[in-house]
C-alpha cells in the first residue's frame, strides 16, 4: 500500500495487489520501496472513514502496519472504532449491509520499523542494526584520523528520545563517554568528563571518543549539545577537538544481514498472527527477543514506551533504563563497568589467563579487551596467552594491561594469535605452566576446537591437579557450530560479508539476465552461514549437510529456475555449505546446472573462501563480544570465591568449566561435560540447531510450491507491563 495511511485514505491506485514478482529484487534496497508518508487526514475521523470504505470495497480485513509508535497507535484506534466506522458508512450509503457483514472485523498486526530502537518490548526494531553499521563505518574512519593527530572526537547520532544507538555505538567503539536521554550525567559532569579524558591520555591513549545522542540532556532536562561538549574539552583541556553530526546518513544505505533476516522472520510471523487472529485477540506487535519471535499486545508496548518519557520527565532515570528492557539495561551496565569504574588500589592476587583457539574471526579482540578491562577493574592480574594451546604449553604467557587492549574492539582477527591445535600430548607441559605462571582460571575464546580443548583439560583433571581451576569457553567462530550457544562471535560479520558479496554478484548479472550463480560458503558441516545468507540475499536454495539432498532435489531446483527465467526475475542464486555433501561438490553443482540449464540460463561459480573470516567486526559482534568477555570474568570471579579452600583454589566440579552461550533469550553458563550428549563430534556440530526451523522460509520466499513448515513453536502473546514490573509513576 504506497504512501502509508495517505494511500489508505486516498484509495484507488494507491492500493495495489502485491505479487511475488512485484516484491522481488527489493531485499537489498534501503528505505521503503512502497513509500511512506505522514498523514494528517488519518488523524481525523473523516479520513479514517474513507480508509475503511476503501478496505471494505476491496474485502481487506487484515492489515499489517510497519512503523513507529505513532503509526501503530493509529492502527489500534482504527481497529477499535472499526464497527462504528462500518455503521456510519452503511448509514451514509457508502457500503451495503452485506459488505459491512463480510468485513465485520478488522485484524491488525504491527511490526516496528525505527532506527532509534525506541519501541519497548522488542530487543531490536527493523532498521536499527543497519543504522549501527552506518555509524560504525564513520567511527572507524574517524578513529584512524583521530589517532594520527591525537584528537578528541565528538559524534552525534540520532535518538531524540532513545539513547540505544548512542549506547551501542559507545560499546562497539570503546568510547570514553556517552550521553543518552534515559540516563543524564551526574551533577558536575563537566569536571568528571575532563578527568576521564585526562586519565585516558595518561594511560597512553592517543584519541578520545565521545558519543552523544541528539536528545542528550542534563539532570535538569537542559539539552547537551555537540558544540557545548566541544567547547568544554577544547577550552578547559586544550585538546584538539572535532565534532561530527551524522544526521540522515544513518537512515540510508543497504540493509544489514540482520535486518533482512529480522524483516523476513517478522513478516512471516505477522502473517501467522493475522491468520490465527479472532475478534477477541488484541492487536499485537511481532518482535524479536533473543532469537525468539514473540507477540506482544500493541497498546501495552505503546504504554510502556510512553512511560519511559514520563519517567525521564519526572527524573526517574533508573526506571527509564529499566523500562527500556533487559537488553538496554545490560548494555548500560556493561558500558558503566568498562568506562566509569576506576581500578581498585587493592589487588585480588588472582591471575586470569586468556587464550584464543581455532580459526580467527572478527569480534575475538572485542571479547579479549572486555575481559582484560573487567578483570583489572575486579583487581585481578590478566595474562595473555599467545598462539593458542601451543603458547600455553610453550610458556608464551605475559601480563596484559589496560592500555594494551585500547582500540581492540574494532579490529578483526586475533591479536593474541591462534591456531587449531588441541592440548593433546602437551597436557603435562600445560599443567606445569599453569603452576609456573600461577594461573588461577582460564578464558578460552574460540570455535569448536576451544570446546574440544576445554573438554580435554577437564578430562585431564583426574591426572593433573593443576588443571582443577575454573574455566569458561566463549564461542567465537564464523561457523556458529559450538555446542551450548545459539550464536557465536564472528558469525554476524561473516554473514554480512557473504550477503554483501552476493548482492554484488547478483548485480553483475543485471545487464546479462538469465544467469544462475553457485556460491560456496564456509561453515564446515554446519549450514548456519549458508542458510542465513540464503535468507538475507534472497537465494533460491541453500544446500547444507544437516538437510540431506539427492539427485531428485537437484532436478527440482533446476526445473524451478527454468520456470523462474520465464518471469521478470531472470537471476538465480544457489548457496552451498562447504561440506554439504561429499559427492555433490560445488564444481559438480556448477556442471549440473550448466548442462541442464543450456538454452535457458548460464552459470557462474564462486568460492568465497577466507574473505569470510576477515574484515572489521560488525556492530553486533563488537557488542556481543564485549558482553561475553565482561560476563565471563564476573562469573569466574564468583566461581573463584566458591573454589577457594584451605588457602588455594581447587575446582573439580562439572560446573567449574562451562560454555558461556546465548540460549534463546539470555546468556547462560553450561558445563562442558553436560553438552557432550548434544554434540556430533564427528561432524563438529551440535545435534540441536535452532536455525533449522527457519529453512522453510527460504523456500517459501523463493516460491517453491510445496513447503512444509514447522508451526509447533507458535509465538504466544506475552505481556510487557508485567515483565518490566513498572507502570506510570514508578509503582509496582
Amino acid at each position: 500500500m504506497p504512501r502509508g495511511y495517505q494511500g489508505l485514505v486516498d484509495g484507488g491506485d494507491n492500493i495495489k495487489l502485491a505479487t511475488w514478482e512485484s516484491v522481488s529484487m527489493m531485499l537489498h534496497l534501503g528505505g521503503t520501496v512502497i513509500g511512506s508518508a505522514r498523514c494528517m487526514d488519518f488523524k481525523e475521523k473523516w479520513g479514517r472513514l474513507k480508509a475503511a470504505c476503501n478496505l471494505v470495497k476491496l474485502s481487506i480485513t487484515n492489515l499489517c502496519v510497519i512503523g513507529g509508535d505513532g503509526s501503530l497507535t493509529g492502527a489500534n484506534q482504527f481497529r477499535t472504532e472499526w464497527s462504528e466506522l462500518l455503521a456510519d458508512l452503511t448509514k451514509g450509503g457508502k457500503i451495503s449491509a452485506e459488505e459491512a457483514k463480510r468485513s465485520s472485523h478488522l485484524n491488525i498486526v504491527g511490526m516496528v520499523g525505527s532506527i532509534d530502537n525506541d519501541f519497548c518490548g522488542t530487543d531490536m526494531t527493523i532498521g536499527t542494526d543497519s543504522a549501527l553499521h552506518r555509524i560504525i563505518e564513520v567511527v572507524d574512519a574517524i578513529t584512524t584520523t583521530a589517532q594520527s593527530h591525537q584528537r578528541t572526537f565528538i559524534l552525534e547520532v540520532m535518538g531524540r528520545h532513545c539513547g540505544y544507538l548512542a549506547l551501542v555505538t559507545a560499546l562497539a567503539c570503546g568510547a570514553d563517554w556517552v550521553f543518552i536521554p534515559e540516563m543524564p550525567p551526574e551533577e558536575n559532569w563537566e569536571e568528571h568528563l575532563c578527568k576521564r579524558l585526562i586519565a585516558q591520555r595518561g594511560r597512553g591513549s592517543r584519541l578520545n571518543v565521545i558519543i552523544l545522542a541528539e536528545g542528550a540532556q542534563d539532570r535538569n532536562q537542559k539539552p547537551i549539545t555537540c558544540d557545548q561538549v566541544k567547547n568544554l574539552v577544547s577550552k578547559k583541556l586544550g585538546f584538539d577537538t572535532r565534532s561530527t553530526i551524522l544526521g540522515h546518513v544513518q537512515r540510508g544505505g543497504t540493509p544489514s544481514a540482520f535486518d533482512r533476516i529480522l524483516g523476513s522472520r517478522m513478516g512471516v510471523e505477522a502473517v501467522m498472527a493475522l491468520l490465527e487472529a479472532t475478534p477477541e485477540t488484541p492487536a499485537c506487535v511481532v518482535s524479536l527477543s533473543g532469537n525468539m519471535a514473540v507477540r506482544l499486545p500493541l497498546m501495552e508496548c505503546v504504554q510502556v514506551t510512553k512511560d519511559v518519557t514520563v519517567a525521564m520527565t519526572e527524573g526517574r532515570f533508573e526506571d527509564a533504563v529499566k523500562l527500556r528492557g533487559k537488553s538496554f539495561q545490560n548494555n548500560w551496565d556493561t558500558y558503566k563497568m568498562l568506562a566509569h569504574v576506576t581500578p581498585p588500589e587493592m589487588k585480588s592476587n588472582i591471575n586470569i589467563a586468556i587464550i584464543n583457539v581455532g580459526a580467527p574471526c572478527a569480534g575475538m579482540n572485542a571479547a579479549v579487551r572486555a575481559a582484560v578491562r573487567v578483570g583489572i577493574i575486579q583487581g585481578h592480574q590478566m595474562l595473555a596467552v599467545h598462539d593458542g594451546f601451543d603458547g600455553l604449553a610453550n610458556g608464551q604467557i605475559e601480563p596484559i594491561i589496560w592500555a594494551q587492549v585500547g582500540g581492540w574492539t574494532g579490529k578483526g582477527g586475533s591479536n593474541l594469535g591462534t591456531n587449531r591445535h588441541l592440548p593433546g600430548k602437551n597436557i603435562e607441559q600445560i599443567s606445569l605452566n599453569i603452576t609456573k605462571f600461577n594461573i588461577h582460571s582460564l578464558i578460552i575464546i574460540g570455535g569448536f576446537e576451544a570446546y574440544l580443548g576445554g573438554l580435554e583439560l577437564v578430562t585431564a583433571r583426574e591426572m593433573y591437579e593443576e588443571l582443577c581451576i575454573p574455566m569458561v569457553v566463549i564461542p567465537a567462530t564464523v561457523s556458529n557450530n559450538v555446542p551450548g550457544s545459539d550464536f557465536s562471535i564472528g558469525a554476524d560479520t561473516a554473514l554480512n560479508t557473504i550477503t554483501m558479496t552476493c548482492d554484488r554478484i547478483k548485480q553483475s548479472a543485471a545487464g546479462t539476465k538469465r544467469r544462475v550463480f553457485i556460491i560456496e560458503t564456509m561453515g564446515g558441516y554446519c549450514g548456519y552461514l549458508a542458510t542465513m545468507a540464503g535468507l538475507s540475499s534472497g537465494a533460491d536454495d541453500a544446500y547444507i549437510y544437516e538437510e540431506p539432498f539427492h539427485i531428485r532435489d537437484l532436478e527440482l531446483n533446476v526445473e524451478h529456475l527454468i520456470e523462474k527465467m520465464k518471469t521478470s526475475v531472470k537471476r538465480g542464486l544457489i548457496l552451498r555449505n562447504s561440506n554439504a555433501n561429499e559427492n555433490y561438490t560445488t564444481q559438480f553443482l556448477y556442471n549440473l546446472y550448466s548442462e541442464e540449464g543450456k538454452g535457458t540460463f548460464d552459470c557462474r561459480m564462486n568460492v568465497l573462501g577466507h574473505m569470510q573470516q576477515g574484515g572489521t567486526p560488525s556492530p553486533f559482534d563488537r557488542n556481543f563480544g564485549t558482553k561475553m568477555g565482561s560476563k565471563s570474568v564476573l562469573w569466574l570471579t564468583d566461581k573463584l570465591k566458591e573454589c577457594y579452600r584451605h588457602g588455594r583454589i581447587f575446582a573439580n566440579m562439572p560446573d567449574s568449566a562451562c560454555v558461556l552461550g546465548m540460549k534463546k533469550r539470555s546468556l547462560v553458563f553450561q558445563p562442558l561435560a553436560s553438552l557432550k550428549d548434544d554434540t556430533d563430534f564427528e561432524h563438529r556440530i551440535p545435534k540441536t540447531e535452532w536455525w533449522l526451523r527457519l529453512r522453510p522460509i527460504l523456500k517459501i520466499l523463493a516460491k517453491y510450491d510445496t513447503v512444509e513448515m514447522d508451526t509447533s513453536e507458535v509465538a504466544a502473546m506475552e505481556h510487557v507491563i508485567k515483565k518490566t514490573g513498572l507502570v506510570k509513576g514508578g509503582k509496582m
